[in-house]
């Protein structure tokens, strides 16, 4: 697990940056950077520090999307007024999802990174 901890925010500052300049220069479109890559790693982070889980599961994903779908709005693809209803939307389906039992509870995926 540290070597994830301390790898995650040069690789979050790269992206960060990296994003920044190629909008500055005109080969990304103008996003949001530090908002869109911080909701990219509000998705990536349950799954590296808490494992595969129903709350990382629901977590992870909500955050994910979110990520998409502000790129999809800073682009002029998608309106704030669908936006929202999306993702309360797929949060429900997630938390719905997550009682799949190919999804381990909380408990087995604590248990598991102790052994």
């Amino acid at each position: 697990m540290s070597n994830h901890s301390t790898l995650a925010a040069p690789i979050v500052l790269i992206l960060i940056g990296g994003g920044w300049l190629l909008s500055s220069l005109g080969v990304l479109p103008d996003i949001d950077w530090v908002w869109t890559l911080g909701l990219a790693a509000a998705g990536v982070l349950p799954f590296l520090w808490g494992g595969w889980n129903k709350g990382t599961f629901v977590t992870g994903g909500f955050f994910a999307a979110a990520c998409v779908m502000s790129v999809l709005r800073q682009t002029g693809r998608l309106e704030v007024k669908v936006e929202t209803p999306l993702l309360v939307t797929l949060l429900g389906v997630l938390m719905l999802a997550a009682h799949h039992p190919a999804i381990p509870p909380l408990e087995a995926s604590a248990s598991a990174e102790r052994e």
